[in-house]
């Protein structure tokens, strides 16, 4: 479920990697879809190839989006104000042209309970994400 990328750059052990068969722009539309149909709220959509070009600089489509929703995180952050460093959730897609379209998540569930120590029936439904996410991209 988590594939990994031929790729030299690093990143942590809590980021699920997904490949998209579709092209970015129908993946980022498949997304945001995916997440309207299950009652995720889209805090923000981020295009940061485009403030990088606001910049003068260039970058690959890259786009991150900021979501959750407020039933399932409400509760954690109460069990713990200091979650909210970690909600809301976020997932980036960018492009490589040699490799195709990238889905990067942040899953946050194994920080929220070893190191907030918030109780996994809290985080229980957070834990669903990374599946609702690979279902956008089948």
């Amino acid at each position: 479920m988590t594939p990994r990328i031929f790729t030299t750059a690093a990143f942590p052990s809590s980021v699920v990697t997904l490949q998209s068969k579709y092209d970015f722009e129908a993946t980022v539309f498949r997304l945001k879809t995916a997440l309207a149909a299950h009652g995720v709220t889209l805090f923000a959509d981020i295009d940061q190839s485009a403030a990088a070009a606001k910049a003068g600089a260039s970058l690959r489509p890259t786009r991150l989006f900021l979501f959750g929703n407020p039933k399932a995180g409400t509760p954690v952050m109460e069990a713990n104000p200091h979650a909210a460093l970690e909600l809301p959730l976020r997932a980036v897609v960018w492009e490589d042209p040699a490799s195709g379209v990238w889905v990067d998540y942040q899953d946050v569930t194994t920080a929220l309970e070893l190191d907030y120590k918030v109780d996994a029936n809290l985080i229980a439904p957070l834990k669903q994400m990374p599946a609702l996410l690979s279902g956008a991209l089948a």
